[in-house]
Formats: structure tokens, C-alpha cells, sequence
């Protein structure tokens, strides 16, 4: 059975005015391939909590996050908010809380901004982000996310590894595993926990909104979907953000513009060793995360090649040359 199978139109809408927001019944499902997301056009009423027009409903995928740390990540976003950081926090709901029970499933409402996810980066784009890259660091660093996982070998390594033998295609299975085993006992003993804060997670442009506003009328990049943040080190929220690897020059110059707007208000992390192996952590995780949900038919239908050779070659290929190059 699909974890969403029981939300329905009637269930979604009844939480949203539950929640204290009346809709017009009119809704549109966005992407979202962990949770289940939508946006909801409401009707003008005095008695509504906030005046807006639409609000974003995110129903979170069940038995994945504890409601404490679905709380962890919504005061996350509240610290920021409260900082002046472009980030977008959840609403307050007639409940006095920022989530509602609806039959089984938490929810939150977040407010809908316009904007863009970037195709790529103009001159002077990276450096404002590194810029509020860095204030979130500084808001993270004050305390760390109580309810939320580490990033670590232990939380995203050998778990996903242990998923992925009943996928992985036979013959590529010893070389596989034998390069996961070093990459992830190389991770093990590099990173250093004690310098973990609370930190985005997931931070790729597809999860920077471009908005309007910011210095000059040029815009602002809204840091979105917090729904992995989790405590690790800081150099997790750079390398995703970049073109490759730190050889690619594209890559290289990236870096430096990144680097030129969090040094404003951040000392440069001193962990750049840190990116491929953080990237090989990724691969391994995120395969491992498909695995886990493979039963969901909605994944199947997303990632069809995840059963075929060349993808898990192709996983291979990868993992293997991080693995040569420690």
C-alpha cells in the first residue's frame, strides 16, 4: 500500500480549513517526490488566521520524521525568518502550533512565494548566496537540531548499503560494495563530528527560489525545502551548489565567487577535502533512498532505469573513481 493512498482531495482540503485557512476547493499537487505538496487557493474571509490568497499544504510522508523533527525543522526556518534571512517558514495554524493531525498524516502550510528555480548562475548570483549561506551557518551554529540525524556514515552510509544488494545487478555487486566499504571507512574516520551545527542538507539549486526584491531590485535567492536539514558538517551545503568537482575549472571559479560572499560575514570552512567524499556519501545515500521506497509506485514510475545495468554501472564508475582518488 502507497503511503499517500488515503489522501484524497476531501482529506486535504478539510485539514487546510481545519488548520484555521478557508479554501476555495480549487488545489494544484506540485512536485514532490518525498512528501506530498500542493498549492491551495483560499477564499477572502476576515476570520482567517493570515490574509493570503494561496498557501502551500505539505503533507509529510508518514512513519519518516518523528514530529519533533519535523519541529526541529520548522524552528530552523523560524530562526532564520526572525534573522532577515530569505527563508520561508511555516504559518501559524488555528491550533497554535505549526502542524495539524489529518487522520494519520502531519501537515504544515508555508506561504506561496513567486520565483524561479535558476537555469544558472549570472555574474554576482553565487556570491549573494554564499552570502546568505553564510547567515544561515551563523543561525545554525547557535544550537543543533535535537530531533534531527547526523550526517555520518552510521545515518546515511551502511544502512543505504545494506538496502542496495537486492538491487544492484549481480556482477557489479563485489566491486560495488568493495568500493563503497572504503569510501564509507574513509568518511568514518575524516569527518569530525564535533564541528557539526545544523546545516540545509540538500542544498542544490533546485532548492534556491529566486524572488523578487533583494539589493538593486535584482532579486533574492529564497533557500527552500529545509526537510533534510540535519546536523553536518558545513562543507555539505557548498558542493552541491557547484557545477563538479573542485578540478573543473567552472567548478573552481564557482568556488571562489561562493567563498567571496560567505566570507563576509562567515570564516571559510577549512574542510574541502571534504567534497568528494561527501559526494560519494550522496550517491550511496540516494540510491539507498530509492531502495527504501521502491515499493511506492510513484518511484518506479520516476526512476525507471534504477533496475537497469548501465545505471548501476554508471553508479559504479563513479564510486569508484572518488574511491581512487583519496
Amino acid at each position: 500500500m502507497n503511503d499517500f493512498d488515503r489522501l484524497d482531495p476531501k482529506l486535504i482540503l478539510s485539514a487546510v480549513e481545519s488548520a484555521g485557512y478557508l479554501t476555495t476547493g480549487e488545489y494544484t499537487q506540485l512536485n514532490s517526490y518525498e512528501n506530498r505538496v500542493f498549492d491551495i487557493r483560499l477564499e477572502h474571509s476576515r476570520a482567517a488566521i493570515s490574509p493570503l490568497e494561496r498557501v502551500i499544504a505539505k503533507f509529510y510522508r508518514p512513519h519518516r520524521w518523528t514530529r519533533e523533527g519535523i519541529h526541529d525543522e520548522h524552528e530552523f526556518l523560524q530562526d532564520l525568518v526572525r534573522e532577515g534571512i530569505p527563508a520561508i517558514a511555516p504559518l501559524p495554524l488555528k491550533n497554535g502550533r505549526t502542524t495539524l493531525d489529518a487522520e494519520g498524516y502531519v501537515m504544515a502550510l508555508f506561504p506561496r512565494v513567486s520565483g524561479r528555480m535558476p537555469d544558472e548562475f549570472l555574474p554576482g548570483q553565487l556570491k549573494a548566496v554564499g552570502r546568505t549561506l553564510a547567515q544561515i551557518h551563523n543561525i545554525g551554529s547557535r544550537r543543533p537540531a535535537l530531533h534531527r540525524p547526523t550526517l555520518n556514515v552510521a545515518t546515511y552510509g551502511w544502512p543505504a548499503l545494506e538496502r542496495l544488494e537486492r538491487f544492484v545487478y549481480p556482477e557489479l555487486w563485489t566491486r560495488y560494495e568493495e568500493a563503497c566499504i572504503v569510501l564509507l571507512e574513509d568518511i568514518e574516520e575524516t569527518l569530525d563530528q564535533s564541528s557539526f551545527i545544523r546545516i540545509h542538507g540538500d542544498c542544490h539549486k533546485g532548492n534556491l527560489l529566486l524572488g523578487s526584491g533583494g539589493q538593486d531590485g535584482a532579486g533574492q535567492f529564497f533557500f527552500v525545502d529545509f526537510d533534510d536539514c540535519c546536523n553536518g558538517p558545513v562543507v555539505q551545503d557548498f558542493w552541491m551548489l557547484l557545477s563538479g568537482s573542485l578540478e573543473d575549472d567552472s567548478a573552481s571559479r564557482e568556488q571562489d565567487e561562493i567563498c567571496a560572499g560567505y566570507e563576509e560575514l562567515r570564516e571559510i570552512p577549512d574542510e574541502w577535502h571534504l567534497f568528494e567524499p561527501l559526494r560519494a556519501l550522496r550517491i550511496i545515500h540516494y540510491a539507498g533512498w530509492i531502495a527504501q521506497r521502491w515499493n511506492d509506485p510513484f518511484f518506479q514510475q520516476i526512476f525507471p532505469a534504477f533496475q537497469t545495468y548501465n545505471y548501476w554501472l554508471d553508479e559504479l564508475t563513479r564510486l569508484e573513481r572518488i574511491a581512487d582518488s583519496l
